[in-house]
This record gives structure tokens, sequence and C-alpha cells, in this order.
């Protein structure tokens, strides 16, 4: 199975496995929620489509010539709150 992403890439990419959000960016791929790998044709699902994106994530990390230790990762942008 295919992964529906192509990791670092974007910033635009996400897709919903179960409850699982997967989130591609340029300098990461974010995993928040959760997934239940239940022993059933829906549990298979959800785990193929789990290994297809992590699947693409090695490839394109091991793909990767200058990898570095670590990413330092951008704290969001603060606006100010246009209703306060």
């Amino acid at each position: 199975m295919p992964s529906p992403i192509t990791p670092f890439v974007d910033e635009a990419d996400s897709l919903q496995i179960d409850d699982l959000t997967v989130e591609n960016r340029t300098d990461r791929v974010s995993l928040y929620g959760s997934v239940a790998l239940t022993k059933d044709r829906a549990g298979l699902e959800h785990a193929r489509a789990l290994k297809a994106v992590l699947d693409a994530v090695i490839a394109a990390l091991e793909d990767e010539e200058n990898l570095p230790e670590t990413v330092a990762t951008k704290p969001p942008d603060q606006v100010p709150n246009p209703f306060g």
C-alpha cells in the first residue's frame, strides 16, 4: 500500500487513520491522536495505512544525504488576538 503523503515535501498534506492524525511538514511528520489496531479487517487496514506512512518516512530519511543529528523546531508565530 503506497503512502498517501510524500514526507517532508510540503506543509499541506494531512491524513487520518482512525483517530490518529498525520501532518506533513518540510522538517517533520507529526503524528497525534490514537489508532486502535483491532483484531479484525478494520484493524488490518489501519495497520497497513500506518505502516505505509512510516515506511515512506523511513525511506525519505534514509535517502537524505546530509541528515543532521537533530533539527531545531521553530516555535509557532504569535499573532495579536483580533477579538481582544
